[in-house]
């Protein structure tokens, strides 16, 4: 269940217009390795900067441990090892984004957040054809938000637990 009184406020921020609000569609960006990434505001729940996490023994690589988070235990996915980049040290623009799935509560770190914003879908294009050798079936589509080329994640099919295994 989303968090009504956090997600008013985030889309009170982008301050718009009911009938705008009612076509355009609400996405936080995030940086992860020099590339600009969003997802839809309404399934963040919290935002925080990086702290140690309990790892937890025989799991992937990309998935970093467990962090309490007020009364549940959330796994937290390292998202550029997930999606195969290589790895980069935390800093003090680390971040954890805790995500409400269909299913779950997940974190996922990534390098910077940068700001909410609406997107037109009308502006969205669809993800090129890389081939067969290039998943891309998490990436919803790409929008120009600002001067930056962003990516438009599909956080429920990229966090998906059959593809996390």
């Amino acid at each position: 269940m989303h968090n009504l009184s956090h997600n008013d406020a985030i889309l009170e921020m982008l301050s718009l217009s009911d009938s705008d609000e009612a076509r355009l569609l609400p996405y936080l960006s995030f940086e992860l390795n020099q590339a600009f990434y969003a997802v839809d505001i309404l399934r963040v729940e919290d935002i925080r900067g990086w702290q140690p996490v309990t790892p937890v023994p025989n799991t992937p690589e990309y998935l970093c441990g467990v962090l309490g988070w007020h009364d549940e235990i959330v796994p937290v996915i390292d998202l550029r090892l997930l999606l195969e980049m290589p790895f980069h040290p935390y800093s003090k623009t680390t971040v954890v984004v805790f995500l409400n799935l269909t299913s779950r509560r997940v974190g996922i770190v990534v390098d910077a957040v940068y700001d909410a914003y609406y997107v037109d879908p009308e502006s969205i294009f669809k993800v090129p054809d890389f081939g067969d050798r290039v998943s891309t079936e998490f990436i919803s589509g790409m929008a120009h938000i600002d001067d930056n080329l962003v990516m438009l994640l599909d956080i429920e099919q990229l966090l998906h637990q059959e593809r996390l295994g």
